[in-house]
């Protein structure tokens, strides 16, 4: 599916304007799956205007997708970061209002690495303060734990990535105490939280804590999908690091977000 872009202004916001790329596959049916997407980047890149593979593999699923800048607003700060992406989250839940989607939409929070966090930090808030808004949460390889002391994250040096995270983790929670909304992993109460789809890789340095939230999510009974892709897909081009092979974990993530939708839709028993 032909996936177009447009940049436009999210102006009635209630933390304040803020920035997106909406993406749109270019044979969606009616209503349309909206999906809040939230981009990675350790929790230091603050980088706009910018194409975001993973929101456009979402959307030739047949989602509409807002990228939204969440980190000009917020420094990439908690709980900064975690209030402007729960703002957009209750904009979009008004469909009618935003003007995207309709009152049929599903509505999804999305993120990969450090995008990944804050969008389990916006799911779990959204169970505590919007109760039954939120139909399903993507995260993929979501960047969920400070202490870093997984065996895969061990082997993150040889993309570059472990210092990185590590400056990222110090800068992110330099703005507020270690809030289990910051940092998912340790948060003790998951139950009744939207249904997961999880992503991760065989050679992701994020694989351990990856599939640790997934089985905890279980655990509390929350609705989980997970799939581990196969090493060489190009899955640490996900974080700017160099892969080997063809890279087509875009396909996987597409095709997978495609059937999560679709059991959304056929077993709302499942939120």
């Amino acid at each position: 599916m032909t996936v177009a872009w447009k940049d436009m202004m999210l102006d009635k916001v209630a933390i304040g304007p803020v920035s997106a790329r909406i993406y749109q596959g270019a044979d969606y049916g009616k209503g349309p799956p909206i999906v809040l997407y939230l981009h990675g980047g350790a929790f230091l890149d603050s980088e706009t205007n910018v194409d975001r593979p993973v929101a456009i593999s979402l959307a030739k699923a047949g989602a509409i997708v807002a990228a939204v800048d969440y980190s000009s607003l917020s420094g990439n700060l908690f709980p900064k970061a975690l209030e402007v992406s729960f703002s957009v989250l209750s904009y979009l839940a008004n469909k009618r209002a935003a003007g995207l989607g309709d009152r049929k939409s599903l509505l999804f929070v999305a993120g990969e690495e450090a995008g990944g966090n804050v969008a389990a930090g916006v799911a779990l808030k959204a169970r505590d303060q919007m109760p039954d808004a939120l139909d399903g949460q993507v995260l993929i390889s979501p960047l969920l734990d400070p202490f870093m002391g997984t065996s895969s994250i061990r082997k993150a040096e040889a993309i570059g990535m472990r210092q990185r995270w590590t400056e990222g983790w110090s800068h992110y929670l330099s703005g507020g105490g270690c809030h289990p909304y910051a940092a998912p992993c340790l948060c003790s109460r998951l139950s009744g939280v939207a249904p997961a789809l999880i992503f991760t890789a065989e050679d992701d340095p994020l694989h351990d804590e990856t599939l640790g939230y997934g089985a905890r999510l279980k655990k509390a009974g929350v609705g989980v999908r997970q799939h581990v892709l196969p090493a060489g897909t190009g899955w640490p081009s996900l974080y700017g690091g160099k892969s080997e092979g063809v890279p087509d974990w875009q396909e996987h993530v597409s095709r997978h977000f495609g059937s999560f939708l679709q059991d959304v839709s056929d077993q709302p028993q499942l939120h």
